[in-house]
């Protein structure tokens, strides 16, 4: 009997690049407020009006681009032109149409996994935004099941759980954000595997005792999970810092 009835992954920074072009963004946006202050501190505001601005706008480029213009106006005492203001419009523009390609060796793993079991997307952020680097992926024919989803908590994992009728325990999950796709999941009694990206964001950090309370196997390549999940009889806790 296979370990799992559904194999869930998370789509930023697991499946395709993500964070880096928010990066590469935040740096253009540094560098358009430097006349005014210095980095570290507008890239701490921005961060700031980010965070308060979740509540309002969520995750994603849209939300993000309210956020630099808002952040922009109050850093340069409403001083920023309105063309330096359509640079920062066109910069989300380029971020919204950006190539979405596979990270390496997704496409395999993903094939090779949707031949023996049902494949669940569970991503976080603007519908429009991610149904499009769904499609413009490639991976689309090989996901049966898409959540496009406002917060990865408990709350929401259940109610996706509840929604397919799926046993918590027969799900694992896979993806880069430890307080996103693994803790949030191991409290519903799933399962989590961790594929860590180069870069995180900020908010999406955890502390090294949350890491430690809280075992799972950590991969070092995403071509590792189909062996993995062969060779699965219970969770393994593999967490090495």
């Amino acid at each position: 009997m296979p370990p799992f009835d559904v194999i869930a992954f998370d789509a930023d920074d697991t499946l395709w690049h993500n964070e880096t072009l928010f990066t590469m963004t935040q740096d253009k946006f540094a560098a358009l407020l430097a006349p005014y202050h210095d980095e570290a501190w507008i890239r701490k505001k921005l961060y700031e009006t980010e965070i308060r601005n979740l509540a309002y706008y969520g995750y994603g480029v849209k939300g993000f681009t309210l956020s630099m213009i808002e952040t922009a106006i109050e850093l340069s005492e409403g001083r920023i032109s309105g063309g330096e203001l359509k640079n920062l419009l066109d910069e989300a523009k380029r971020m919204l149409s950006a190539p979405v390609e596979p990270l390496p060796e997704v496409l395999s793993v993903v094939k090779q996994l949707a031949a023996d079991y049902p494949l669940m997307l569970i991503t976080k952020g603007d519908l429009f935004d991610q149904e499009s680097k769904l499609a413009r992926s490639g991976l689309g024919t090989h996901f049966q099941m898409v959540e496009v989803v406002s917060q990865k908590d408990v709350p929401t994992y259940r109610a996706l759980f509840a929604r397919y009728d799926l046993e918590p325990s027969r799900v694992l999950m896979v993806g880069n954000s430890v307080k996103s796709d693994v803790l949030p999941v191991l409290s519903c009694g799933a399962n989590a595997v961790h594929v860590p990206y180069r870069t995180t964001w900020a908010h999406e950090q955890v502390s090294d005792e949350e890491m430690e309370a809280n075992p799972f196997p950590v991969l070092t390549n995403i071509t590792e999970l189909p062996a993995l999940i062969e060779n699965w009889r219970e969770p393994q806790p593999q967490y090495s810092s």
